[in-house]
């Protein structure tokens, strides 16, 4: 995975701002994720504190499980918007439209998202993660996703 918009998947679609809880939550966590160990450090303790230490470390690994099969398996790199950006690029809300969709039950509609995604032997096993995120996900009494948005580091966007 990698950060720009050199390419479609970087192009912006949307705002943190218009996303609805999860599907913001699912785009700050894969940047938290992709940026380093500190910010999945803390992403991994929102998860933990808000879960419990073992709902929340079974999200973790899902959410883990899910970001190395995109990373191993997908089409091609998924490209991120940084950190502390308010724009959803394409892949972004593709990632969080598949983690949504499974959420809600749609499970034909979230393989096909997932086929978009990654290789379609693999999409069953993301789809089922995604499932499994996502649920967590609904669990926490998320932030909206103003709220969200404004806890991210606020750096310059280069776009």
């Amino acid at each position: 995975m990698n950060t720009g918009s050199d390419h479609r998947g970087g192009a912006t679609v949307g705002s943190l701002d218009d996303c609805d809880a999860i599907n913001a939550a699912c785009v700050i966590y894969l940047r938290m994720w992709c940026a380093g160990p500190e910010t999945q450090a803390s992403m991994i303790a929102d998860l933990s504190n808000t879960l419990g230490s073992v709902r929340g470390g079974k999200a973790v690994e899902a959410f883990a499980e899910i970001c190395g099969l995109c990373a191993r398996y997908g089409r091609r790199p998924l490209a991120r918007h940084g950190l502390g950006c308010r724009c959803v690029g394409a892949d972004e809300a593709g990632f969080a439209q598949l983690i949504a969709t499974a959420t809600e039950g749609d499970r034909d509609d979230a393989m096909l998202i997932a086929i978009l995604l990654v290789r379609p032997d693999v999409a069953p096993i993301l789809t089922s993660l995604a499932t499994n995120f996502g649920l967590a996900l609904k669990q926490m009494n998320l932030a909206s996703p103003k709220a969200a948005a404004r806890m991210l580091p606020q750096q310059p966007t280069l776009h």
